[in-house]
């Protein structure tokens, strides 16, 4: 495997769930940090919702390897934040025999 070009930076960020006051909560991101990152689409696919089409787009977004449990490492409950796009994280692997990289598998998420 040839070293992936590095070029873009995302910033990592995580949930954090807050007391609302009134026994409820309401959801913050934190940021943890940058990560430099290739990111490339995959195939786009297409479907029918009930008043609307939907489209998605997969993400392969490779970062440098960090060790299990490090706060560098992503995981699937995290998200990718580049400017105002957002790519949620939906699984992390080695992307090599070495574990110098890691490959995310994120969609990309339109905020609301």
């Amino acid at each position: 495997m040839s070293a992936p070009v590095l070029n873009r930076a995302l910033v990592l960020e995580e949930m954090q769930r807050l007391p609302d006051g009134a026994g409820g909560f309401t959801t913050s991101w934190t940021a943890l940090g940058t990560l430099w990152a290739s990111v490339v689409a995959g195939s786009g696919t297409e479907r029918a919702g009930e008043f609307v089409t939907l489209s998605t787009v997969p993400y392969r977004i490779t970062v440098r390897g960090a060790a299990p449990g490090a706060p560098s490492r992503p995981r699937p409950d995290q998200r990718l934040r580049d400017g105002d796009r957002l790519y949620r994280i939906l699984a992390v692997t080695e992307a090599d025999a070495r574990a110098a990289y890691l490959t995310c598998f994120a969609r990309e998420e339109v905020p609301s």
